[in-house]
């Protein structure tokens, strides 16, 4: 089967959106189907990676606005950021400029049995169901939209009303929308849930490091990996209360964003560390040698962070903490060794790549 797969960042970046896109392709590849990979690439060589994984990697097309790219090499000028605060929310600036790359690259792919667009951004979809409008001959046999987060159903970013009818317009041409969470299912029109399935983020079970690593660190040490929002996803309490404690600990923080946690550094000082975002693999080996790991709640049930998944992964226990009604004594008993009141995530083999895969060959196959 010849399939396409739309992203705009893959690896070697390290958001989940560019992870879902080049993992789904990897499988693929390995299970023998002819796989194409588009995205904004970056200066990165994918010479090896390509052979290594039986896929092709191409470029999306120059951007002239959109900065962001697999290479992790934005460069954003003051120009592009008072651009995005005065169009962004509009027009969905700069990512809007990915609908018209998206239009060139499926006018000219020919013969594509199934094309997958994951988003967000959501103007890959969009450009997608231009596409698809304009030459619906030469459009693939099945087009799946792969969906992170809701986009008018998001509680975390309001869009103006116009954008309602840019969603159902491309719901109504895509033959299935993937989501990751049942959850999010409410954050969706209902004259399309008949389209939407339920396909979550997959993992490489084969190359995890072995859980039997871990042996307890001379002071409670715990790490929490991912992005912070202000007033959503928001460490403040949780932080403000650590600055408190007498006792001895360790913080590892991998984020991209430090800018709600600057404040309490200096308070911390040696019992924070603070990082920018490492290799998943990299990763996994650091959290898998943690006395427990932290989880700080999105305060809603259709956004479920990704990094759940791979902090199940490692065995290690999770403290999940709501970051406006903060359970000191929660958090006490996890200091002291005491994990009953761990979050569990539940049925992990379904987070195995290889189901993940077979659940969008089923798709593509229909």
């Amino acid at each position: 089967m010849n399939i396409l797969i739309i992203s705009q960042a893959i690896y070697p970046s390290q958001v989940p959106r560019a992870f879902r896109a080049t993992e789904l392709a990897k499988e693929l590849g390995r299970q023998g189907q002819k796989v194409t990979l588009y995205a904004v690439l970056g200066d990165h060589n994918y010479q090896q990676f390509e052979k290594d994984n039986n896929i092709k990697i191409k470029n999306i097309g120059r951007m002239w606005f959109s900065k962001i790219n697999s290479a992790g090499t934005h460069n954003f000028t003051i120009i592009d950021r008072v651009m995005k605060r005065l169009f962004g929310k509009l027009f969905e600036y700069p990512d809007i400029e990915l609908m018209f790359r998206t239009v060139n690259v499926l006018k000219n792919e020919k013969n594509v049995d199934c094309v997958i667009t994951v988003g967000m951004p959501y103007p890959l979809h969009w450009g997608a169901a231009l596409a698809k409008t304009l030459f619906p001959k030469k459009f693939p046999k099945k087009w799946i939209a792969d969906c992170g987060d809701p986009y008018m159903g998001s509680k975390f970013d309001k869009k103006f009303f116009y954008f309602k009818y840019i969603e159902k317009w491309f719901c109504s041409k895509a033959n299935y929308i993937t989501i990751p969470i049942e959850e999010a299912r409410e954050g969706y029109y209902k004259e399309f849930k008949d389209k939407i399935r339920i396909i979550p983020q997959g993992f490489n079970f084969d190359q995890l490091p072995i859980p039997n690593q871990y042996s307890p660190n001379r002071v409670p040490s715990f790490a929490y990996a991912g992005v912070f929002y202000r007033r959503k996803r928001d460490p403040t309490l949780f932080l403000q209360y650590l600055a408190t404690l007498k006792q001895d600990f360790k913080f590892f923080i991998f984020t991209p964003n430090k800018d709600l946690i600057e404040p309490f550094i200096e308070k911390l000082g040696s019992k924070i560390e603070v990082h920018s975002y490492v290799p998943r693999d990299k990763l996994l080996g650091i959290l898998i040698k943690m006395d427990f790991l932290i989880n700080v709640e999105n305060g809603t049930r259709i956004h479920s962070p990704s990094k759940l998944i791979d902090y199940a992964l490692t065995t290690r226990p999770i403290l999940s903490l709501d970051p406006y009604h903060l359970n000191t004594e929660i958090i006490n008993d996890f200091l002291s060794g005491d994990y009953s009141k761990r979050l569990i995530v539940k049925d992990i083999e379904q987070y195995n790549i290889k189901k993940v895969v077979s659940k969008f060959l089923e798709l593509a196959n229909d």
